[in-house]
């Protein structure tokens, strides 16, 4: 099963790809965390990706789909996929549906996270961790039981994120929504988009991708 995976910053993208890898095996693939590995790796790639990034430039959609290509023939990805920050513009969706066909796989489901803009600004601006232990929190939606008091260590200690402020959120949400919002006709037109509330619980999110998941699995059968 091959998914991608499209929210904006704080959608609770990665809790949930990361329940994806507990029940299915399915490997999360984070561009962000594959152009880290890429450059730590020393390879050929990795050393382009390197001076790419050290000049400041973007790295192309080919030297991506390159990317992803060497990574998607790893041994954990042989359940499957999530991709999580690839595609975000037409040409890379395409270039991933070439890639994909050469291998003689496919997207299965494109799963889209809705959420509101200020309810999302709210989550991110509030969130915080306990120093100690790492265990995450929110002013509003997940406060500590006793105020200022880590639930989990007892720390009194705690640590919050820099750009975690609404101006940089906003900006954020802006350039996600920017680049990303013309390849949902792209996938619409497939009949492989599908569109979830990401506000909901945790658990009634993950409950509507499993069906998702089902509807994609009985099509390809």
């Amino acid at each position: 099963m091959n998914l991608v995976l499209l929210g904006p910053p704080g959608a609770g993208k990665g809790t949930q790809a990361k329940r994806l890898e507990n029940r299915h095996g399915i490997k999360q693939l984070s561009t962000g965390d594959m152009l880290r590995e890429a450059v730590s790796s020393g390879s050929p790639l990795g050393q382009q990706v390197r001076s790419i990034l050290e000049n400041g430039q973007l790295v192309s959609d080919d030297i991506m789909t390159e990317m992803i290509a060497d990574r998607i023939d790893q041994p954990d990805c042989a359940a499957g996929f999530i991709l999580d920050g690839f595609p975000r513009t037409v040409g890379q969706a395409q270039s991933l549906e070439a890639l994909l066909v050469k291998k003689g796989t496919r997207v299965d489901a494109v799963i889209q996270l809705k959420v509101d803009d200020q309810v999302l600004i709210d989550r991110i601006v509030g969130r915080f961790a306990c120093a100690n232990c790492g265990e995450n929190y929110n002013k509003q939606f997940r406060p500590t039981k006793v105020p200022g008091v880590c639930d989990v260590c007892g720390s009194t200690e705690f640590t919050q994120r820099s750009d975690d402020t609404e101006e940089t959120v906003r900006a954020r949400l802006a350039g996600f929504y920017e680049m990303t919002q013309p390849i949902l006709p792209y996938y619409r037109d497939r009949g492989l988009l599908y569109e979830i509330d990401g506000l909901q619980s945790f658990d009634q999110v993950t409950a509507e991708i499993e069906a998702v998941l089902s509807r994609s699995s009985a099509a390809a059968s």
